[in-house]
């Protein structure tokens, strides 16, 4: 194993909501807690592609407390003091600056990585290959390393990089020249032809000092919480402190100031899976166009999605609807509508 990977420490951001996902996603089990694409959870997924390159012990999941024991019970070969759980929603600057906070007291050179769990990444082989590059690279370098998502088509639902002209030939990366917020459609299509920007997939690996002193110049409450942060035992401080931190995104908070921040450009496959309509190319389709999972019969149907857990579901004579059926709910969508399924007027115990 490679000296920088000693320095190596994952922190997982597992706190999300998932709303585009119900019926099946809740409140308490959001969809990186429930098995959307295959027999594992996202969350259990996304913890494995770290498998071999890092001991379990230096993989920790950021959570919240509504989520915890759901969590512990997703990855129980995790150990239970690496899933902690964050005592208010502050958004991802927290959540970074208690990364390094934590990867810091662990050993003040770390290198701390940064993951979302809902990601969807089939080519783990690749992923490993180039964290470890990755690693390795922010290991030598004062820079903050993100990984730089090639667009498949003009997405307005992903924040881009701005990239510069030619990555390095010696490590592989970029610099990136700035951070674009979700764009609209004509903008898209530009990133898109231009092919000088790419889809930024939250994925981050910094030296904890990096970050430190990007908090220092740019977020003196983050640095503060970072520089206090106890040895051992922490409930009591993230009970304390956490909740008084700034809610912002780290890309607002940091990456759009910081001094250094390099792409390296993913040559693994990566979906966000963001809504009922991602599930075809990880599921598949049937001669009709259909996406089928349960138990689901169809006649004169196409270009459906069908997800059944308990019930049978019948489709006939109709097309391009999401059909989603649970214990206590069923989902009727069109697929252009999926993005509103978070704004349904829903009742406290549905949510």
């Amino acid at each position: 194993m490679a000296p920088s990977l000693d320095r190596l420490i994952v922190f997982i951001m597992a706190g999300g909501s998932g709303e585009r996902f119900w019926p099946v996603s809740r409140t308490a089990t959001p969809k990186h807690l429930v098995k959307l694409l295959g027999e594992q959870t996202l969350l259990e997924q996304t913890v494995r592609r770290f498998e071999g390159v890092l001991p379990t012990e230096r993989i920790f999941i950021l959570t919240n407390t509504a989520q915890l024991e759901a969590t512990k019970a997703a990855v129980p070969f995790l150990p239970a003091a690496n899933i902690i759980a964050e005592p208010a929603k502050r958004d991802t600057a927290p959540a970074a600056a208690l990364a390094t906070a934590i990867a810091r007291s662990i050993r003040p050179d770390a290198v701390a990585a940064l993951f979302p769990a809902d990601a969807m990444i089939h080519d783990t082989a690749t992923f490993r290959i180039q964290l470890v590059d990755a690693a390795e690279y922010v290991a030598a370098h004062t820079s903050i390393l993100t990984f730089s998502i090639t667009p498949t088509f003009p997405s307005t639902g992903f924040g881009y990089l701005e990239l510069e002209e030619g990555a390095s030939a010696k490590s592989g990366v970029i610099n990136v020249k700035r951070f674009v917020e979700k764009p609209d459609e004509a903008k898209a299509l530009s990133f898109f032809d231009g092919k000088r920007h790419g889809w930024n997939a939250g994925m981050f690996l910094w030296q904890a000092e990096t970050f430190l002193a990007e908090c220092r110049k740019h977020q003196p409450d983050l640095e503060k919480f970072i520089l206090e942060f106890p040895q051992g035992d922490h409930t009591s401080y993230l009970a304390e402190r956490f909740p008084l931190l700034p809610k912002i995104s780290v890309d607002y908070a940091i990456m759009e100031y910081a001094a250094s921040v390099v792409a390296m450009i993913a040559r693994f496959d990566w979906d966000d899976v963001g809504s009922w309509t991602a599930l075809p190319p990880h599921l598949g389709v049937d001669e009709n166009g259909n996406t089928l999972k349960g138990k689901v019969v169809t006649l004169e149907a196409s270009d459906n999605i069908v997800v059944a857990r308990d019930r049978t579901v019948a489709l006939c004579g109709v097309k391009d609807l999401v059909v989603v059926e649970t214990a206590d709910a069923i989902l009727v969508c069109h697929k252009d509508a999926v993005q509103k399924i978070k704004n349904l007027p829903l009742p406290p115990e549905l949510k």
